[in-house]
């Protein structure tokens, strides 16, 4: 009883640390794959990796395809032979941050490949929240007679692919609600003035932050009043990987035709989202002609009294295949996005400097809580710091 009680605590630590290793893997692919979720694959044989891999981009072979190839190489490599110089796998276990999937994609199921190979074990961080998969790769390996482990460091896997998640399952966008404020909870002076609160440092983060989502979303309120570009600007010698998506809540069509935004619409793509109610207005069906005519497009909501139904936007914006938002706006609409429970975390950029002012405003306006308790809790905060400044990070918690 003993000896098999530490046999099974073994074999825990064991698949946890290549798991721990198939996720170190996995985020090399950070930035390249989307839409597919970030996978990470390690090959181990008595203890020893054989092989590692990737998902390096869309469309290209998956994390256990690598991960198999990387270990024939190695075995070649050492002068190994036999049919077709690839090496032996039926003493192999599998580790695999995501389920393999079962499905012909782009590329064909990794699920045919494991059993052709006669890997010995497979090793699953967790099922795959994609309803063409979805347990069913796990089902399929036990079915040819491969023993299957899942949920080894789930937690840890299903926070590597939080966008992945939450898109495959509700098909809306996961969205991070980014401020910078100073120490006393102020966005800007109480003159309006807010370039600098936060540091170069936090700047060049935002930047890079940005490159990371799909779509970037703002209040026409807040256009109107900076003439933001919302693009992704980062230091010489660094690019970004993708050109984020600029989407304005609008419900009037606003939008100034000699905005900053209007004017550079046919290079970044733009997306105006209009209440449907205010576009039935003859002159607002002018306006949008006007918009579209420069390269935006013009995305009708549904509206109640002059608001956006921002529910109804998200899925609008899922079904376009945007699976990843950063809301940055000011106080009106982060208010909204909270009160309509569609903010996953937030995140903010905290500077030293107090700037005072009773009419200065802060990152969330609306009508705010009434009591403490009725405020969001935020869980798993984090705070590290950047530049002079720190970034603090966490869920927001539904209200007591």
């Amino acid at each position: 009883m003993r000896e098999h009680a530490e046999r099974v605590d073994a074999e825990r630590v064991r698949d946890e640390l290549y798991m721990r290793r198939a996720l170190e893997l996995a985020e090399r692919g950070r930035g390249t794959v989307r839409p597919n979720p970030l996978v990470g694959a390690v090959l181990a044989i008595d203890g020893r990796i054989i092989g590692e891999g990737w998902h390096r981009m869309a469309g290209g072979p998956h994390a256990e395809v690598l991960a198999i190839a990387d270990a024939d190489e190695g075995y070649r490599a050492g002068g190994g032979s036999g049919e077709r110089g690839a090496v032996d796998l039926s003493r192999a276990t599998l580790y695999v941050t995501l389920e393999p999937c079962c499905h012909t994609g782009k590329t064909p199921p990794c699920t045919d490949l494991v059993i052709a190979r006669g890997i010995g074990r497979v090793v699953c961080g967790m099922v795959d929240p994609d309803a063409r998969v979805s347990g069913g790769g796990i089902a399929a390996l036990r079915a040819s007679g491969i023993p299957v482990a899942s949920g080894v460091l789930e937690r840890e896997c299903r926070e590597l692919n939080r966008v992945f998640v939450k898109y495959a399952t509700t098909g809306r966008p996961w969205v991070l609600l980014k401020s910078a404020m100073s120490l006393d909870g102020k966005t800007a002076t109480s003159e309006g003035h807010s370039r600098w609160i936060s540091s170069e440092e936090s700047r060049i983060d935002v930047h890079r932050l940005r490159s990371g989502f799909s779509a970037i979303l703002s209040g026409i309120g807040t256009v109107l009043a900076d003439d933001p570009l919302y693009t992704v600007r980062l230091p010489e010698g660094t690019s970004a990987r993708t050109a984020p998506t600029r989407i304005i809540a609008d419900t009037f069509l606003r939008l100034p035709v000699s905005s900053r935004i209007a004017a550079t619409a046919r290079t970044v793509p733009t997306i105006v989202a209009a209440g449907e109610s205010a576009l039935e207005d003859e002159r607002t069906r002018a306006r949008r002609a006007n918009l579209e005519s420069r390269g935006i497009t013009v995305l009708p909501v549904r509206d109640d009294g002059g608001h956006l139904d921002l529910a109804a936007m998200m899925t609008a914006l899922g079904g376009l295949g945007i699976d990843s938002v950063l809301l940055e706006s000011g106080g009106t609409l982060a208010a909204s996005a909270l009160e309509a429970g569609l903010v996953d975390r937030v995140r903010i950029y905290l500077a030293p400097i107090i700037l005072g002012g009773s009419g200065a405003p802060s990152p969330i306006g609306g009508t705010g809580a009434r009591f403490p308790d009725d405020g969001w809790r935020i869980d798993g905060l984090t705070c590290v710091p950047c530049g002079p400044d720190f970034i603090l990070e966490g869920s927001p918690c539904s209200r007591a």
